[in-house]
């Protein structure tokens, strides 16, 4: 099974800890370049270097912006490879799923699934309030968008997933020996990483129950399908499709998205639905598809000694 497979007598939990001080540092060498670029901008438009994140985010063009963050990800993707390999004698495969193979056919329906479905909502609310949106499209910069983000954005939602829901949720296997802790503890280390993007000082803590709940989500998908497959899939379309079809003075990124949008935000019934709503509903979809069984045994049960896989 998906956890079993980090689980080794030498995989001792200080492992884990030294391999995340290493792929967060990769991750910080990678920030070099954007830090650089600041920088070199502030000293030739001889202008004070902003004090606060988000006005360091907005002082180049948005898809300049974009590539630069994207490779402090494009480091700690190259982080997680080294330290899956080199300290716990893994392979990458290993943390990706316990099947033979990657299954890509499972990432393309859940990428399909909840593109579809991102779409959907926005229509919803653009024809509801109409008057909150306005058309930003720009061909080339839009293109170029595109093509930047399907390149970059999957690597770092994929990075995220490899942290989260592969390297962590074993480390917290090897720690704890069950199945609860490492989906309950990867779930609040994943919302709380969110805590100091833009929408949190908008809309208030309260927002990190979606935060927290969707690495939940994505926790059980992963422990139920004995993979992170399906939280690939997901989260490559959440962000991609997110950056294509609308952006905001508020959000984490400003992109060259087809529409802006100017509402004030707010956490209201948006914050809760998905946690209470959609969500079970994408989890239902799945394991219809996928003959999930064993649910208490998948999500809470312990992991005995005879269960372990020594690889």
């Amino acid at each position: 099974m998906f956890l079993e497979q980090g689980i080794k007598r030498e995989n001792a939990f200080w492992k884990y800890l030294l391999g995340s001080v290493f792929i967060i540092t990769a991750s910080f060498i990678g920030q070099i370049p954007f830090s650089a670029a600041v920088f070199y901008k502030s000293f030739t438009d001889k202008i004070d270097i902003p004090s606060d994140n988000a006005s360091i985010m907005k002082m180049f063009e948005p898809n300049l912006t974009l590539f630069l963050v994207m490779i402090s990800f494009a480091y700690a993707f190259a982080g997680i490879y080294f330290v899956v390999k080199y300290m716990h004698n893994q392979t990458l495969l290993s943390i990706t799923t316990a099947r033979n193979k990657i299954d890509w056919k499972r990432i393309l329906f859940s990428f399909g699934l909840w593109s579809l479905f991102s779409f959907l909502s926005f229509l919803f609310v653009y024809f509801k309030s109409p008057e909150n949106f306005v058309w930003n499209f720009k061909l080339v910069p839009f293109l170029i968008l595109v093509v930047l983000g399907s390149i970059l954005i999957p690597i770092q939602t994929s990075t995220e997933e490899y942290i989260f829901r592969g390297y962590l949720m074993q480390g917290f296997a090897n720690l704890a020996r069950n199945r609860w802790f490492p989906l309950l503890m990867t779930s609040l280390i994943f919302g709380s990483m969110h805590i100091f993007n833009p929408e949190v000082a908008k809309m208030g803590y309260v927002i990190m129950i979606y935060y927290i709940g969707t690495g939940l989500f994505l926790g059980i998908v992963t422990l139920m399908d004995d993979g992170i497959e399906l939280a690939l899939g997901f989260h490559a379309a959440n962000n991609l499709i997110g950056a294509l079809l609308v952006t905001s003075d508020w959000s984490v990124f400003q992109t060259h998205s087809l529409f802006k949008d100017l509402s004030e935000p707010s956490a209201g019934l948006d914050v809760i639905l998905p946690i209470v709503v959609i969500y079970p509903i994408l989890i239902l979809i799945f394991s219809k598809k996928y003959n999930w069984t064993n649910w208490k045994e998948k999500l809470t049960g312990e992991i005995k000694n005879q269960e372990v896989i020594n690889k």
